[in-house]
């Protein structure tokens, strides 16, 4: 049978690599999400997950006939961090996928496998220190959060309706989208091209940074399309990073060869409340490199608090590490890795092409 992948949240990180990985490999999509995906020919249909109403007209006019769903998609309170904690927050992200999944249930006969995405939270490293590695045989870290409320659901629905799903826990992922809660290379990027414009040296903002991983957004949307056609993924759950770890002050010699910029002495900050009020050094940065008429809160959303959390802002001790074990993927038959100082350089020269940061060197 021919395959057709609903992607839901097909406008952020994760969703627009899928989409991309897609068209590539030349399989039917459609993209959905409130927003429209920054890609041309998307098979974009707007939908706001909230409205249950608009969910049963979507999936009547547009989805009958999906056999994948990969969501996506995900709520996040402004300012990020505190909502990671808050009851609303959980309940909503089950409401929206419990307002696509009801009509799905009834009207698409064809369905056969949901992927679905969690991560590092998982192992409750945001809330006390993690075992090393997580992995995922080990039992729920007990701790509230949306990720279980979700698969406690898609796991009652499968069982149901016989569909297969594959549950994801991705470490830091890079990537592109617009207007994105957690996008670090939009942070980085945008934080230097501020810097640059005002014959700012690339400082270092953070405070002393933990061992960490990352995951090409390209690799993860790989490795979703690969699990479709591999038993060893069905009702399985699996880390996934680019195979190697890093700690922030260490890549920064990385990052200001790729901007182009001496670093300077650090200067802690806080992202968020020095760069967000920046908006009309960035019009300026528009205009001069030619830059598509994004606002600076278009391009990075609130990842500037996110970047914060990353650099541990204010912080005098390395936070605890937050590692995952990928074993479980490579026993499964995916092998893909990366050097995470050649995605950055990919990344950050893709965004450049995309007229979405400014090219230092032109």
């Amino acid at each position: 049978m021919d395959i057709k992948v609903a992607v839901v949240g097909g406008s952020g990180v994760v969703g627009r690599a899928i989409l991309e990985d897609l068209t590539v490999a030349g399989i039917n999509y459609v993209a959905l999400s409130r927003r429209p995906p920054d890609l041309p020919d998307s098979h974009f249909v707007a939908l706001d997950l909230n409205d249950a109403s608009q969910c049963h007209q979507v999936v009547d006019s547009h989805l009958r006939d999906v056999t994948h769903v990969v969501y996506a998609a995900l709520y996040e309170q402004p300012g990020l961090i505190a909502g990671w904690q808050n009851d609303e927050q959980m309940q909503q992200n089950l409401t929206m996928l419990s307002n696509l999944m009801a009509p799905l249930s009834k009207q698409s006969f064809q369905l056969q496998h949901i992927t679905l995405l969690q991560g590092t939270k998982a192992y409750g490293a945001h809330v006390a220190p993690m075992t090393i590695p997580g992995r995922e045989r080990e039992a729920r870290h007990p701790h509230k959060n949306f990720y279980w409320l979700q698969e406690d659901f898609l796991r009652e629905q499968a069982a149901q309706h016989n569909w297969a799903f594959t549950i994801w826990r991705p470490q830091i992922i890079f990537g592109h989208a617009l207007n994105a809660p957690m996008n670090m290379l939009a942070a980085l990027g945008a934080y230097a091209a501020l810097q640059s414009h005002q014959g700012l040296s690339l400082s270092y903002p953070g405070g002393p940074s933990g061992v960490m991983e990352a995951i090409d957004a390209d690799i993860l949307a790989r490795a979703i399309r690969f699990a479709w056609s591999n038993d060893a993924f069905v009702n399985e759950t699996f880390n996934i990073t680019n195979g190697d770890v890093f700690r922030m002050q260490d890549i920064w010699p990385i990052l200001c060869d790729i901007f182009n910029m001496d670093a300077g002495p650090p200067a802690p900050r806080l992202l968020s409340e020095t760069c967000y009020d920046q908006e009309t050094i960035w019009t300026e940065i528009v205009a001069h490199h030619n830059l598509k008429p994004h606002s600076l809160r278009g391009v990075v959303g609130d990842s500037f608090f996110y970047a914060d959390a990353l650099f541990n802002a204010g912080g005098t001790q390395p936070p605890p590490p937050s590692l995952l074990s990928t074993i479980k993927l490579r026993e499964a038959g995916f092998a893909e890795c990366v050097d995470t100082e050649v995605m950055l350089r990919r990344w950050f020269a893709k965004l450049q092409d995309l007229a979405i940061l400014p090219n230092p060197r032109k």
